[in-house]
């Protein structure tokens, strides 16, 4: 397993039985790593610990240009206690008029991709690594990306999923602290304090580069495998 992701300190459902199969903790939780020196909230209590990190994040300022042209903020959404995590750049500007990610053309594809895979999109946790839409949705500066970092980490530190699928190379580059090429970082399992990471193309790019979504459902498939899960026969469009 490829080991790229940084130690960093950490910042200041229902029952049916498929849907069992996506909750957990990763074992990371247990370990000596200062990233999870934090007692693992109980399951009840994330949600109610994400909405406060939420209002956290809705009065942040620390971006100039993102807070003066936001609508809203955009933290996350999705199961307080999901074993996955989708994490992608940043929002767009649906994201941003809903409050939502991945609500957009990029989003429905992303939600057929989670359906392929035997998942809903209820069953996972859905974030960016920005939490506000960057002015003409240009890529996200490293100043940024540094800005909303603690936010991020928090919400990993809360959920404590084992698994997170990196959207794109935004994405994988921050989490992971690498410059390493998409083609480098897809095909194999990282490391982030204990959770493994999968790397595979953003949905936005698959829309504009339909041939990849083979690449994709490949990127999938090795997911699953690790996940445990049923790896279906029919390619995810």
């Amino acid at each position: 397993m490829a080991s790229t992701g940084p130690k960093q300190s950490p910042a200041s459902s229902s029952g049916q039985p498929q849907q069992l199969s996506l909750l957990g903790s990763p074992a990371a939780a247990g370990s000596d790593d200062p990233f999870w020196q934090e007692p693992p909230l109980p399951p009840e209590q994330r949600q109610q610990a994400l909405d406060e990190l939420a209002a956290e994040i809705a009065r942040c300022t620390r971006c100039p240009e993102p807070v003066a042209t936001r609508t809203q903020t955009v933290p996350g959404v999705g199961n307080p206690n999901a074993r996955l995590c989708f994490l992608g750049e940043a929002p767009g500007a649906d994201e941003d008029r809903l409050g939502e990610p991945f609500v957009g053309r990029a989003g429905q594809l992303l939600n057929r991709i989670i359906q392929a895979c035997g998942m809903r999109r209820e069953d996972v946790y859905i974030f960016n690594v920005l939490k506000c839409r960057p002015p003409g949705n240009r890529t996200p500066t490293e100043v940024e990306a540094a800005n909303c970092w603690p936010f991020l980490l928090r919400q990993i530190q809360i959920i404590r999923p084992e698994f997170i699928c990196c959207l794109g190379a935004v994405a994988a580059r921050r989490l992971l602290n690498t410059k390493a090429p998409m083609g480098r970082l897809r095909g194999q399992v990282h490391d982030f304090h204990g959770i493994k990471v999968v790397v595979t193309y953003h949905p936005a790019y698959l829309l504009r580069n339909p041939s990849a979504k083979r690449q994709t459902w490949e990127d999938m498939k090795l997911l699953l495998r690790e996940m445990g899960l049923p790896v279906p026969q029919q390619e995810g469009n």
